[in-house]
Order: structure tokens, then C-alpha cells, then sequence
């Protein structure tokens, strides 16, 4: 399991938690400190879309002008996450080739009973 996010994020955080808790083994990325790869992010776009890996509630978002807002693409999407990956929701999971976006502990434990 690969988890990506920011490590002072509050989100990712209880993720964390959770996943010590859990005894679960994971590597962390950091893309704050590490950057992202356009590649990775692709990827991700092409498993769950550009648009539930914009998170539109954070002031990262609030901060681009109207303009961007309003005529937001896949591509402008695609260049504003990798110029500013704060603007990426988080966590982001890489677990047995799937892409899991957020995090909910339900959710989560569902998918790795899955796996076990």
C-alpha cells in the first residue's frame, strides 16, 4: 500500500492513525515535500477521473480567480494540481493496482478484507 498526501494535513493524518492502528503496513509519499510525478497523476485521472481528485472545498481552490474556476477542464485541471498539489484531495491510495481517494475507515476496511 503507497499512501500520498501532505503530512500536515488533518485528513491524512487520521488516515495514518487508522493505518498504525490497523497494522497496516504502508509507504508514505509526501507530494508537498516529494512533488508528483505527471505520470502518477495520470494515472490517477485515468482510474478515477480529474475531477474527484480536485478537491473544490479547500482554499487552494477558493484562491484561483472565477475565471479558472468557471472554465475548469481536464487539462487546466490536470496542469493547476501539478503546479499546486495542494489543490489534490487527500489521501490518495495506491493498494493491489486500485486508486481510493479520501478517507473514510468503513470504506477502507471493507477494501482491505477484501485483500486479506
Amino acid at each position: 500500500m503507497k499512501l500520498y498526501g501532505i503530512r500536515n494535513c488533518d485528513t491524512v493524518k487520521k488516515a495514518r492513525k487508522w493505518l498504525d492502528e490497523q497494522g497496516i503496513t504502508y509507504e508514505f509519499h509526501d507530494f508537498k515535500k516529494e512533488g508528483l510525478d505527471e505520470n502518477r497523476l495520470s494515472q490517477w485521472e485515468k482510474a478515477v477521473g480529474w475531477e474527484t481528485l480536485l478537491n473544490r472545498r479547500g482554499t487552494t481552490w477558493r484562491k484561483l480567480s472565477d475565471e479558472v474556476r468557471d472554465t475548469i477542464s481536464a487539462q487546466s485541471a490536470h496542469d493547476i494540481m501539478l503546479e499546486n498539489t495542494s489543490i489534490i484531495k487527500r489521501p490518495i491510495v495506491e493498494y493491489y493496482s486500485a486508486v481510493y481517494v479520501g478517507f473514510n475507515a468503513d470504506d477502507w476496511a471493507a477494501i482491505i478484507k477484501k485483500h486479506h
